[in-house]
């Protein structure tokens, strides 16, 4: 749904106070957007010295207080803790009472859709699953970076036009997500986000190494147009040695790694077995090299099995 085509004005939820059961780096920045939408920061929960900093920051003048008073201050709650802990928490706050019939009880879990509110809708709750597809920094600037992010939502289809206009009042892009394809889509994301961080990471320390001064500078203008062209064009935007089946690069790249960088050779091997295999599944690897390739691959240039074999 594009932020130009809201909904009707009677969809959208009235202005509502709003708590947050945890203040690591997500939920106080939504709260903050709700807060600029017209909304009510009214209490915020944090254990640790840097999650209450955050919340001060983030939500200056707004009380720290533990989860079930969050609760019985807030109509809106936002449940930010880590996926392991969720179902203990809605569980934890069912049986001691906190949750109130026609509350709207929001996690940010990408993992779960709205079935592990369960208990909480037993009692009276209404449940969403709103997941800000966004790596956020626990700073001012998540507030900013939500315009335009897509969310992962899921709710009970009388819910679904409540839960896409909150959405859409963080400056997000809601996208429907089914219940029982949570896990798949939080994977692809995993997939994608997470590990590019190890990945460019490992191509710092490497550059470094090398002798590179500056390689974010160096790696900022060709990550950019990496990623540009593969968002735009898929596999069509593969390239290097492996796409091309340069078989005595692919070596010499292992070599390298296997004396100054082992702790990398592992992945290297994994990323580039699967960028041979798309490779030749677009037909952009041709299948007289590809066997010399894989033979690297599996076997590394020493004759030994690769480490990732």
């Amino acid at each position: 749904m594009s932020t130009s085509q809201l909904p009707d004005p009677k969809d959208r939820p009235a202005r509502l106070t709003v708590g947050v059961v945890g203040a690591g780096r997500v939920g106080p920045a939504l709260a903050a957007a709700l807060q600029l939408a017209g909304h009510r920061p009214v209490a915020v929960s944090g254990v640790s010295d840097a999650s209450r900093r955050r919340a001060a920051q983030l939500l200056p003048d707004v009380p720290l207080v533990p989860p079930a008073e969050v609760l019985q201050r807030a109509e809106l709650v936002l449940l930010t803790v880590p996926d392991d802990t969720l179902p203990g928490l809605v569980e934890g706050l069912v049986e001691t009472g906190s949750v109130r019939p026609g509350q709207l009880l929001v996690h940010t879990s990408g993992r779960y859709g709205a079935k592990v509110l369960d208990p909480a809708l037993r009692a009276g709750a209404l449940p969403l699953a709103l997941h800000p597809a966004m790596t956020f920094t626990g700073t001012p600037v998540d507030v900013q970076r939500l315009a335009g992010c897509s969310f992962g939502v899921t709710a009970p289809d009388q819910l679904r036009l409540a839960a896409e206009a909150l959405v859409i009042e963080m400056g997000g892009e809601p996208e429907w997500i089914a219940e029982e394809r949570r896990p798949l889509y939080h994977a692809a994301l995993a997939l994608g986000a997470n590990h590019l961080v190890t990945l460019v990471a490992q191509s710092m320390e490497l550059l470094r190494e090398a002798g590179v001064e500056a390689p974010d500078r160096m790696l900022g203008p060709l990550l950019g147009a990496a990623l540009d062209n593969a968002l735009r064009s898929g596999d069509a935007a593969l390239t290097g040695p492996v796409a091309r089946g340069d078989a005595g690069t692919v070596a010499a790249h292992v070599t390298e790694l296997r004396k100054h960088a082992p702790q990398t050779v592992a992945g290297y091997l994994a990323m580039a077995r699967a960028t041979a295999d798309r490779a030749l599944a677009h037909g952009l690897l041709k299948p007289e090299l590809a066997e010399d390739l894989l033979g690297v691959l599996a076997n590394g240039t020493d004759g030994t099995k690769g480490d990732a074999g």
